[in-house]
């Protein structure tokens, strides 16, 4: 019975980022957002719950993968889709706003190297799905209106968005929040970015999760970690 705890928990993964998807495509991009962060909290446990209970196997991670493209890569793109096929009288062709669907490809790219990649145990090697999900979930619900109301808001939208799927698979160093010991030393980067993300939340709200992933790329550029 216990087997199945963890491919369950990643199949909840799955079904939340579908979910995130119907509500990106309505326009609801809130309610989008809740259910991707919903599905990075199963994406959280599904791995823990299998090494407390010793029962990881290959088709648990074959199955996280799929489940963290359509939660981390597919909702997030339909978000990005929605929000440019809702300002494409800015685009010079209507079905530029279709490019948005790269960013699920980046995304599957991302997690198949992370998969093969043994240097990504204590850190990763480019920007983690959830993270560039968080992103533009966040930036959208919060900052949508206003990138709308820009003359060149959408191609802003798209410059970023092809930054973000350079970031998916740059051979880029990014620390994890992943603790061998609790003490300061060694865990200096990790303790000064999660102190600085409570003020980045109670400035920005909503808006402070993209401002605490853009933080979370610059310091690792910076630090190399």
């Amino acid at each position: 019975m216990k087997k199945h705890i963890p491919n369950t928990i990643t199949c909840l993964n799955l079904i939340s980022g579908c979910i995130a998807t119907y509500w990106a495509l309505c326009g609801i991009y809130d309610i989008a957002l809740l259910f991707i962060i919903v599905g990075a909290v199963f994406d959280f446990f599904d791995g823990m719950s299998a090494r407390l209970l010793g029962v990881s196997s290959p088709i648990g991670k074959e199955l996280d993968s799929l489940a963290d493209d359509i939660t981390f890569g597919f909702a997030p793109s339909a978000i990005v889709f929605d929000f440019l096929k809702s300002q494409a009288e800015q685009l010079p062709w209507h079905y530029l706003c279709y490019v948005a669907f790269v960013m699920a490809a980046f995304s599957a790219l991302r997690l198949a190297k992370f998969n093969l990649d043994e240097r990504q145990a204590m850190g990763f090697i480019g920007l983690p799905t959830p993270a560039n999900a968080l992103f533009w979930g966040a930036l959208i619900v919060d900052r949508g209106d206003w990138i709308a109301s820009l003359p060149y808001g959408v191609w802003g939208v798209l410059a970023l968005l092809a930054v973000s799927c350079w970031l998916l698979v740059a051979e880029l160093p990014m620390f994890a929040l992943k603790f061998k010991h609790w003490g300061w030393k060694g865990n200096e980067i990790k303790y000064v970015f999660l102190l600085t993300c409570i003020p980045l939340l109670l400035l920005f709200g909503i808006g402070g999760l993209a401002a605490i992933i853009a933080w979370y790329v610059l310091l690792s550029a910076l630090t190399k970690r």
